[in-house]
């Protein structure tokens, strides 16, 4: 069965093709406007002698100018509705045989805001959980879009088995059980769809579950570096307010004993009542 599955890898030609695309749809406007308005100026530089000629010059420029500028703009929605298709169309040739893990940046638009900012955040942190987060998008989206897929083809076949009621023929009751086979087809489809796309968001959630963890224990275990660090460091600041206090202490006792001693020194020399008469 897998020989028939088709196998789509995007070429350069393809990207060249969306490449020049976006490109021209940005340059119609520029060009358009862009160069009657320069080849009317020169035009009325070389041959504008006369006011007469200049003014009439400057007028059709005006208007080349304008009509270019509306041209440019229609070209440029004609290209970006170009480029649309041919994005959808490069997608569904992706999707077709399985969403891959390098082709989630097609498929951005198809993302949750949550994946999205989930995506970002995981391939800053860890590399390895980010590529498994990509795979897992992958099948996810995968999933998603046969869940979408099968019940339109479970709403036609529905349709076409009420149409077919009103016919009792032969060919109408081959019709019949060739739809209710297909019908049993498609529904187990669905079904298995239906039971990936819920292990593919489950295992989204470990994902970015783990990734929290991760970065909380990594943040847990630098809060505790630092905290055994101050614990190490707090002995030794204890120790030098202590020696601080105490030289303090120290010197303050040294002041008073000097101030003591110069007063006891000032008062033996003091001269007595009888020198004083003398």
């Amino acid at each position: 069965m897998d020989d028939f599955v088709s196998k789509y890898e995007v070429t350069d030609r393809d990207l060249a093709k969306g490449r020049n695309l976006r490109i021209a749809a940005f340059a119609a406007p520029i060009l358009l406007t862009g160069v009657p308005a320069v080849l009317f100026t020169v035009l009325a530089f070389l041959f504008g002698t006369t006011p007469p000629v200049a003014f009439t010059l400057f007028v059709v420029g005006m208007i080349f100018t304008a009509l270019g500028f509306v041209a440019g703009l229609a070209l440029m929605g004609l290209f970006i509705y170009r480029r649309s298709n041919w994005t959808k169309e490069m997608r569904e040739k992706m999707a077709a045989d399985g969403i891959k893990a390098e082709e989630i940046d097609w498929f951005t638009n198809e993302l949750k805001s949550s994946e999205k900012k989930a995506l970002k955040d995981i391939g800053k942190a860890d590399l390895l959980l980010a590529d498994a987060y990509r795979e897992t998008l992958a099948s996810r989206l995968t999933a998603t879009r046969i869940v979408k897929s099968s019940r339109k083809e479970l709403a036609l076949t529905q349709r076409r088995r009420t149409k077919l009621k009103n016919f009792s023929t032969d060919r109408g009751q081959q019709f019949r059980e060739q739809i209710e086979k297909d019908s049993e087809k498609i529904s187990s489809i669905h079904d298995e769809a239906k039971m990936m796309l819920a292990e593919a968001e489950a295992r989204l959630q470990m994902i970015e579950a783990a990734a929290v963890r991760g970065r909380s224990l990594a943040d847990s275990e630098l809060a505790l570096k630092k905290l055994s660090s101050r614990a190490q460091n707090l002995p030794l600041a204890l120790e030098e307010v202590r020696l601080t206090e105490e030289i303090s202490r120290e010197l303050e006792r040294e002041l008073e004993e000097g101030e003591n001693s110069e007063a006891e020194s000032s008062t033996d020399y003091l001269p007595t009542s009888e020198e004083k008469q003398t």
